[in-house]
């Protein structure tokens, strides 16, 4: 083989020579690295503090996003932080409830950029970030030159099918986490908990995006290091932890609040209180739950009655089942005089709507004292048992069971 024959092989093969279906391998381990490296350290250890990284996995991540997105970290982590303390409102850098699902999903990149220049969000925001010799005179002095890097590598390892795993690299961000997850996490999917903003779980098995699926559950604890909460749940990222962990390569500071159910109490008391307020989110979700079983036994009820499959009336109560459970703020106005029509017709569904609120009430009001709210709680507890409603009956003792 002729010098000139060797380097038209290297030009077209790399030092690796590879077949496509290990191409396809490479470009999507390669991707995951990056995946990993945000959800790990530029979201749960550096944005929210949910865990302390070991300096080798902690630099190796830094180095990694340098070479494969061209972020800094300060950037990310302070407009990541003004999303959830200005969420859903006209200064959330990324919301597509106030800038349009369109925006966020076709230009999040744009928004993402944009926001970058504002002086005023970096210095709000960006605290306790990397502030060493090598992040001022590398990573964010030469931000985008590690990509360049990057494309240097892949075109010597893989030759001319190197630049396409690379343009591969360079988009997986800008489509998975500013466009999938800041647009459709925002949008459409599940949601666990009843969380102030408008965030949804895409997925319940958060692999693909490194956990960051389970953005719901993310936005109602946010500091919490593990996305996943339900047991048919899994969270890839806090796999990673975990093994970081053994490895004694990082700490975890944070999980999910656990609502532990232990011997009924006679009557509720300052430790019920603690934890209902301090489990609130799933309180409110298991009533969901209850307030869902309720819809379904209407269901049948009524068909039990006689009524057409096709009535108005049992069209109201599918729909009421989907948003009966949620705040009056969350209900879409399109819908509301169905849901109002439902609990008119039902004594038992607008009772348990009212007591929603009534429980709600425990950690929203802020100019009670904690005594008269421990009244209060006795009070719902009592009106509940009374009531002759069963889902009632039930979660009232549940929540006398309740333990921090």
């Amino acid at each position: 083989m002729t010098v000139w024959d060797a380097l038209v092989n290297w030009l077209a093969n790399g030092l690796v020579e590879t077949t496509w279906w290990q191409i396809v391998i490479i470009a999507l381990v390669l991707t995951h690295i990056t995946i990993a490296s945000v959800t790990i350290f530029l979201h749960r250890s550096q944005a929210h503090r949910s865990l302390d990284l070991h300096a080798a996995p902690s630099h190796f991540f830094r180095l990694w996003l340098w070479l494969t997105t061209g972020m800094v970290t300060k950037e990310w982590v302070a407009i990541h932080r003004k999303h959830h303390a200005k969420c859903e409102t006209q200064e959330d850098p990324h919301s597509p409830v106030a800038h349009g699902i369109k925006t966020v999903l076709f230009t999040g990149s744009e928004l993402y950029r944009a926001e970058a220049k504002n002086q005023e969000t970096l210095s709000k925001y960006g605290h306790n970030t990397p502030d060493d010799w090598i992040e001022r005179n590398l990573y964010t002095r030469y931000s985008w030159q590690g990509v360049g890097v990057m494309l240097i590598i892949n075109l010597t390892l893989f030759g001319a099918i190197g630049a396409t795993i690379w343009a591969i690299q360079m988009a997986w961000i800008p489509i998975t986490a500013a466009g999938i997850i800041n647009g459709l996490g925002h949008w459409w999917g599940y949601r666990n908990f009843e969380a102030v903003d408008a965030s949804t779980n895409i997925s319940p098995w958060g692999i693909i995006i490194g956990g960051e699926e389970l953005h719901n559950n993310h936005h109602t604890y946010p500091t919490s290091a593990k996305l996943s909460v339900k047991k048919y749940e899994f969270d890839i990222g806090w796999a990673y932890i975990r093994g970081l962990e053994m490895l004694g390569l990082a700490k975890v500071r944070k999980t999910p609040p656990m609502l532990r159910l232990g011997d009924v109490r006679p009557v509720a008391d300052s430790k019920t209180l603690e934890a209902i307020i301090a489990n609130r989110y799933e309180v409110m979700a298991k009533y969901a739950g209850g307030l869902r079983d309720a819809c379904r036994a209407e269901v049948k009820r009524l068909k039990a009655e006689g009524v057409a499959a096709g009535s108005a009336k049992l069209a109201n109560m599918r729909l009421a089942r989907r948003w009966l459970h949620r705040d009056e703020d969350k209900i879409p106005h399109h819908v509301k005089a169905q849901v109002a029509s439902v609990c008119a017709d039902s004594p038992s569904l607008s009772k348990l709507v009212t007591m929603r609120e009534e429980l709600r009430q425990l950690w929203t009001r802020t100019n009670v004292s904690a005594e008269q709210l421990v009244i209060d709680l006795q009070a719902w507890c009592k009106k509940a048992e009374e009531s002759g409603i069963a889902a009632l009956q039930e979660f009232a003792v549940k929540l006398r069971a309740a333990h921090a």
